[in-house]
């Protein structure tokens, strides 16, 4: 499974079978351990300040209430040819919000001017996790947020921000300003997440949380909701 170009796919293999186990226990007594190599920035993963910045927060500093319990919020941002996608694998899907008929790839402030985000993870539900597993997913077509709504998230006091997309930031060159300015404001970024289809654009609690290492900055988290 590659989750971005150029990053090696995980290695999975075991480090001690159910066989080699039963010489080291008691009679009908086995285990299996388990084994993986990878990259942090592998499936849906969340990126700390420290993914940015040397003196940035790592993933072993962040508060537990900046990731878990979150009330949400979900900006929908869909193409014309990622709606067509999702409704031909989804035909009796029901979402409410607003799509974007525009093929423009970034997302603008005029989808959150008349948000409330304080305090709150805001998703975008672009539908580009259609391309899953395609070589289009990384074609550089993604959408992805302006510097202009990065900072706008960064100012209202939005507590994390998620996409359902490759990237939170366009990657035609090597500037990043969505990371740049969200992580330098402390906010967490979760990307490469899916089905945001499947949740209502607010009236849920949102989580997302990597586990505790010193001197990293993502790792891969299990993000879900709940919704009521």
């Amino acid at each position: 499974m590659i989750t971005y170009k150029g990053l090696p796919a995980p290695a999975i293999s075991d480090h001690l079978t159910r066989e080699a186990s039963r010489a080291l226990y008691a009679s009908g007594t086995e285990f299996h351990i388990g084994k993986i190599e990878m990259v942090a920035n592998t499936g849906t993963y969340l990126d700390s300040p420290f993914h940015r910045y040397l003196e940035g927060t790592d993933l072993a500093g962040l508060p537990l209430e900046s990731l878990a319990n979150l009330e949400g919020v979900v900006v929908r941002q869909v193409g014309s040819a990622e709606r067509e996608l999702e409704l031909a694998r989804f035909p009796n899907i029901e979402t409410t919000g607003n799509s974007s008929e525009s093929e423009n790839r970034a997302i603008t402030t005029t989808a959150l001017e008349h948000l409330d985000v304080k305090g709150k993870a805001i998703l975008f539900h672009t539908a580009w996790d259609m391309r899953w597993r395609t070589e289009a997913y990384s074609n550089g077509r993604h959408p992805f947020l302006s510097e202009d709504d990065a900072a706008f998230l960064a100012e209202a006091g939005a507590a994390l921000v998620g996409i359902d997309s490759y990237n939170i930031d366009d990657t035609v060159d090597g500037s990043r300003p969505a990371h740049s300015v969200l992580l330098a404001a402390g906010i967490p970024i979760v990307e490469h997440l899916c089905g945001l289809r499947d949740l209502p654009t607010s009236s849920f609690r949102f989580f997302a949380v990597p586990v505790k290492v010193k001197h990293f900055g993502t790792f891969p988290v299990r993000a879900f909701a709940v919704v009521g």
